[in-house]
């Protein structure tokens, strides 16, 4: 028997040992779990996610939980009732209000705030719209991810600007925080303009020590003019969602994510956020629809004044406009659970099956265990099995997991807090019986 058909049959067994005991064992814990624990099974009830599945793909695209389903729903039908009047009548409204939620949930006014359609949009518009000159550098390390890495070689490419990639460590088996903040710290030039950096990598899932880094740049900065300044660049979508710091906290001049991932907000949304400073330093490459003045010194021929801003940043067109509306109910399900309960809740179950891997001899654990150097990603080997085959067997015995897009891929198990305990160890038996 090859290894494809072995491994097809043993999944089938894993699926019918696996799912019946994790969908009985959800049914107990719904009826006795703590008042604490039950509420996690509530959240999870807000997702219509197939019960015959364990969905650890939080990393990827969400299920639309109630309150955003009811949301894009409510503006659908108003759009397909009256489209041109309900779209005149009300979408300058509906789209401050979503940037406001953005920035309430960022400790941020809604005027650093703009909106785009995913973290890949926002970073290649924030990269491509910078004001570099030739000469100036864009430095990023070689773990960070193809979008970013593509999307500074298109921006020096444009601007005569030069990239540079350095290693962030040796060995994430001893990676620490101080060797990370020393290693960026030792990395930027004279010529460095841009620090182009990823918060939580979707490879290993390591979480760079993002505030430490930004304490570094400053320090940097104080020596520097104003055009000469680095501007600390950050890839937040595996972060935002699951962990507790601000924009403000964090440090950085921008931040780019997805809104349809950890935050389980409507698919094909994301956010930028930037200091004024930050904004200003950038040309925008889309026209916007939000009105600031652009649309108005266009009719009477004249150039729009001051600098440029997160409005002038929101690409315009038409779009699918219920579902940036719907925005809002997103942040404030995150509000309604408090951040703080949220990221305890993800390292609780990360901790848990990081845990459970760690003691199967057969596989390597490649995600770090520390809460301070990991999120939500958990990511690993198992030893004779490429991952591609790894995920099609979890598949088949019914845990959705992922393979990281990278040179070296490894498998991904993403918990959440639409996940319970029962699934966690239910996808750490599938793991074993592979």
């Amino acid at each position: 028997m090859d290894r494809r058909t072995m491994l097809t049959g043993s999944s089938a067994l894993v699926a019918g040992s696996v799912l019946a005991g994790c969908e009985r064992n959800l049914g107990e814990a719904a009826k006795n779990e703590t008042a604490t624990d039950a509420e996690w099974i509530k959240v999870r009830q807000m997702f219509p996610l197939t019960s015959g599945a364990v969905h650890m793909s939080s990393m990827l695209i969400t299920s639309h939980p109630a309150p955003v389903s009811a949301a894009i729903e409510r503006y659908r039908r108003a759009l397909d009732a009256d489209p041109v009047v309900y779209l005149e009548n009300n979408n300058d409204r509906l789209t401050e209000q979503a940037r406001t939620a953005a920035g309430r949930y960022f400790g941020v006014g809604a005027s650093q705030v703009a909106l785009t359609d995913s973290a890949t949009m926002g970073i290649g518009l924030v990269y491509n719209a910078l004001r570099l000159t030739p000469g100036q550098e864009i430095l990023s390390t070689e773990q960070d991810y193809f979008v970013t890495h593509e999307a500074i070689r298109l921006a020096a490419a444009r601007n005569g600007a030069t990239t540079r990639h350095i290693p962030l460590y040796d060995n994430i088996d001893t990676a620490d925080a101080g060797q990370m903040v020393d290693r960026i710290r030792a990395a930027i030039s004279p010529r460095t303009r841009v620090l182009a950096l990823t918060w939580v990598h979707s490879s290993t899932g390591i979480k760079i020590p993002a505030r430490a880094i930004a304490g570094a740049v400053a320090d940097i900065n104080r020596g520097r003019d104003e055009a000469d300044r680095v501007l600390f660049c950050l890839d937040a979508v595996h972060g935002v969602g699951n962990q507790d710091e601000d924009f403000t906290e964090l440090g950085c001049d921008f931040l780019m994510t997805s809104c349809h991932k950890w935050l389980f907000g409507p698919r094909g949304t994301g956010v930028v956020v930037a200091t004024r400073g930050a904004w200003a330093s950038t040309i925008p490459i889309i026209p916007s629809f939000i009105d600031d003045g652009t649309l108005d010194a266009w009719v009477t021929g004249n150039e729009p004044d001051g600098a440029t801003t997160a409005a002038r940043m929101t690409p315009g067109g038409f779009k699918a406009f219920e579902h940036v509306w719907a925005l809002p109910e997103a942040f404030a399900l995150h509000d309604e659970i408090g951040r703080a309960r949220v990221k305890a809740r993800t390292d609780e179950l990360a901790s848990q099956l990081k845990e459970d891997l760690a003691g199967m001899s057969k596989v390597r654990l490649r995600t770090p265990r520390p809460s301070d150097l990991s999120a939500g990603i958990v990511s690993f080997d198992v030893e004779g099995l490429s991952p591609k085959s790894v995920v099609r067997g979890l598949r088949e015995a019914g845990i959705i997991a992922s393979m990281a897009p990278y040179a070296t891929p490894y498998v991904r198990l993403t918990p959440s807090i639409r996940n319970t305990s029962v699934e966690v160890e239910a996808a750490a038996r599938a793991v074993r019986q592979l």
